[in-house]
Parts: C-alpha cells; structure tokens; sequence
C-alpha cells in the first residue's frame, strides 16, 4: 500500500551548520609531492550514533564506518596504493565495494562472487591501487539495501598530479535517511512498495551526515565542489539559484567543462559529479541550492551564504579541462555488440523470469522477494553453493557495445563494476560527446547504448544501484575471460 512520507512523520526542521568536509574525518591527510605511497588504513564497521537533524532530537542509531556515518573520506594521489582493513563488528556480514575503482576482481567486494563474506568477529584486508584520479566512494555490497541507508558509506578521494586551480576542494556526500518523529531510523528494509516501486527514498535528506542550513561562501572565491550521490533511490535535480557552475567530471572522469542543461545537476544513486562553482553573489547575499527532481515535491537542501572579507573583485576565466584518465578506449567499428534488458517492477506488465533454474510469474517471483529481471533472469542471492551463470561472457580485451533496453516503468541507475565505459546514445541518437561513466540513469522505456574495452579480467556486477531493484533481481554479472 502506498504512503506519502510526507505523512509519516512531522519535518524535523531544526538543522545543524556543517562547514562542509572540515567536520569530517580524514584517514589520508598528506602526502609527499609526485611520491607513490601505500597508503594503510583501518576501518571498523560498527553500530553507532549520529546526531542527523540537531540538538532538539535524540541521536540516531546507525551504522558507521570508524564510528561516523558517512565514514572517513580517504584520500590518495593517482598512482597511490591503499591497504585497508576492514573489520566487521555489525550483526551481520559485511563487504567494502570500492566504486568505481578499476581494481583486482579479488578486491571488488561482492560476498560469494569475488570473495567470502567477512563475518561478525572478522577483518578482511583491501589492497589495490589507484590508477585514475576522480570522486569515488566505498560502501557494502552485502545486504546492501540495508546497510548503506542505515549509514554505510564513505567517499575515497584521488587526487590529480596536477588539480585545478581553486580557493577550496570541498565534499557533499548526500544522503538520505527514512526517519520517525523521534529521529529513530525506520527499519523497514526491503518492504514489498520499495522492491517494487521507485526504492526506499528517505524522509530527511542530509550533506556529510547532518541536516544543513548554511554553506558559507566568499565573494570571489573558485570552490572545487564534489558531489557524492549515497542514496538508495532518491535521484537529485540540484538547481544552484543566482549562480553557474561547471561540470568538470563525471562519475570521476574528465568532461569538458560545461554548464548543466538547465541549471540542474542529476544526479542518480551512486552517480557523482566535480563542479567548479564561482561565488558571483553580494556580501550578506543567500541563494538557495534546491533539489527540484520532482517539481511537486521541491525543497530547498541548503543556503549558500556570503560572508567575509571578499576574497577577489572580479570575475574568473572559465575552467581549463582536467586531464584525462588513462582509460582503453573502445572501438565501435569492430566492437561486439550485446543487449541487456531490464524487465519487471509494478505497472511492468505480464512478465516471467528465471530463478535458480525455474520460470516463474510476478507472483511467484514476488513470494520469493524477486520483481526485476537482467534478459530474463532475476539475479539471486550470491550464497555457498550457488552458482549464477554470467549474463554476457567476453574475452579480455574485446571492445564491446552493450545496448540497454529498459523495459519498465521506473528509472534505473545502471552500474558495471570493474571498468568506465563511454555513453554512446540514447534513444537511437548518437551522444556528442560521449562521456566515460560507470553509473548511467535511464528514464523509463528507455535505450542506451554504453561502450567498453573488457581488458579487467573476472567476474564483474552489472545492475541497477536503486538497491531495492538489485536486492530485488536487477542484478547480472559480466565474465572477462
């Protein structure tokens, strides 16, 4: 049955002021300039609590990452290592998916298909390197639907030889969180509305783990802001009133720098984007930065205020282009060609699909927690003993064209583990440019084709980062032979 969330519990409107990634945790703070290093580092997944909406509630029982929720931002330099030991002491099982990373398969972090869970009790260390500079973030690729909105999630930070040349680099890592009047989470995962529908959208939206009224800006000053979209569903349309940033990447990848279509900045589940933003606004002057995704449902997420002494009188050049990462590039001339098709969900019509070796209908998908299907088949859970045919086998080094045919009537992030690949069209017509991703969201009956060099070896997740739909079967894996 359908709810407004609107009507579960009364706005907590009393918000607590961030100055931004200076109230989070760093676990990586310095490193010697053009020195590759191994960076080592410990995080411990455990239960805590998290002031989410001001000193009028209670605290929030989460679950963190070294005891904050988002966890700590580690920061690299291109080229770097990191060995990160992950110890678990939640109730359940756990994993660390770095995403985005091109990785070792051994190191992705999918329980069963890349490596054994780490139990309650137990550590697993994460060793790999860093070869392309960008936005990335880490957060549990078991019961994922669970964790990450109970606070699982973290960014990781790799920084360029050379960056661009701003007054700040500052971080929001977005979140949202389902909560009751009493700032308790609500603890309904993976109910039959989420799995079916649009996914588990939060009631209270915060920036690095609080509710946020005010960012404070200077006149004249270039801020480098990193956007990290951490939710399980909820898609930004974000709309930076009296201001013009530039995109200057992409789910970390280079793009020409751009303004938005429109002033707004999408940003589905697990998409990131680098702006460049200019304070061109007035001492004492307030603009809103408004998430307008659905009109109806508008709301303002934060103010950017002036203040201070102005840092510059006049205006600054547009932004160069960051240098490109290393990346294969694919050939479309000689490439395989391949169709993943998304089916299933409500109002998806009759369909069937495939579990573990049986055709069933909605209904019996349904009884079994499955309402999504990747070319027929509903992703099951990764377990001992159960073995889930890749969907597409390829040998390393094809270039490959993968046309994707959602067949729905919902939006789907769609993710590749493992390797970045080029948005090639949508809708039949060809994209200029095409821009490298490795998260892509698809509107409703859409088409995209995406392009890749299969040059990382294993077997590698493909599926929708609306985690109720993956939990809920949108989920393949692609094996690089």
């Amino acid at each position: 049955q359908e709810c407004s969330l609107a009507a579960m519990i009364p706005r907590l409107t009393r918000r607590r002021l961030l100055q931004s990634t200076a109230a989070l945790p760093v676990a990586v703070s310095a490193w010697p300039a053009r020195a590759a290093r191994v960076h080592e580092i410990a995080l411990v997944a455990k239960p805590a609590q998290a002031r989410l909406v001001g000193a009028n509630h209670p605290m929030t029982e989460v679950w963190t990452f070294n005891g904050t929720a988002p966890g700590p931002v580690i920061r690299a330099r291109q080229g770097d290592s990191l060995k990160i030991a992950v110890e678990n002491r939640l109730p359940q099982e756990t994993t660390v998916h770095w995403h985005g990373i091109r990785l070792p398969n051994a190191m992705d972090g999918v329980p069963h298909l890349t490596q054994k869970p780490i139990a309650p009790g137990e550590s697993f260390t994460y060793q790999f390197a860093v070869p392309d500079a960008g936005t990335y973030w880490y957060h549990p690729h078991a019961m994922s639907h669970e964790q990450v909105p109970r606070g699982l999630h973290g960014a990781l930070i790799v920084e360029e030889d050379a960056p661009p040349r701003v007054d700040r680099d500052e971080l929001w890592v977005l979140a949202d969180w389902r909560l009751d009047k009493e700032a308790k989470l609500i603890a309904d995962f993976g109910n039959f509305r989420d799995m079916s529908h649009d996914g588990r959208l939060g009631n209270t939206v915060t920036v690095n783990g609080s509710e946020l009224d005010e960012w404070p800006l200077r006149v004249g000053e270039r801020v480098r802001l990193r956007l990290i979209n951490a939710c399980s569903a909820r898609i930004f349309a974000l709309e930076f009133k009296d201001h013009r940033p530039f995109v200057i990447a992409l789910d970390g990848q280079p793009v020409a720098p751009r303004e938005p279509p429109d002033n707004r900045v999408i940003l589905g589940p697990a998409e990131r984007a680098d702006l460049i933003l200019d304070a061109t606004g007035k001492p004492g002057q307030r603009s809103g930065v408004i998430d307008a995704f659905e009109p109806h449902r508008a709301y303002r997420l934060v103010d950017l205020v002036y203040g201070g002494k102005a840092l510059r009188e006049t205006a600054l050049p547009p932004p160069p282009s960051l240098k490109a990462n290393a990346l294969p590039e694919p050939d479309l001339k000689r490439a395989e060609r391949h169709k993943a098709v998304f089916t299933g969900g409500m109002m998806g019509g009759q369909f069937e699909a495939a579990l573990d070796g049986r055709m069933l209908d909605p209904r019996g998908l349904a009884e079994r927690g499955k309402f999504w299907a990747v070319n027929g088949v509903a992703g099951g859970d990764h377990h001992p003993g159960h073995a889930m045919a890749p969907f597409l086998t390829v040998k390393r080094g094809a270039h490959c064209v993968i046309e994707l045919i959602n067949d729905t009537a919902w939006r789907h992030p769609i993710h590749l583990h493992g390797h970045a690949f080029r948005v090639v069209s949508e809708g039949g017509k060809t994209l200029s440019p095409m821009d490298w991703r490795d998260t892509v969201l698809m509107a409703p009956r859409a088409r995209m084709e995406i392009a890749l060099v299969a040059d990382n070896p294993g077997d590698w997740m493909f599926h929708c980062h609306i985690l109720d739909h993956q939990q809920g079967g949108m989920m393949a894996h692609v094996r690089v032979e």
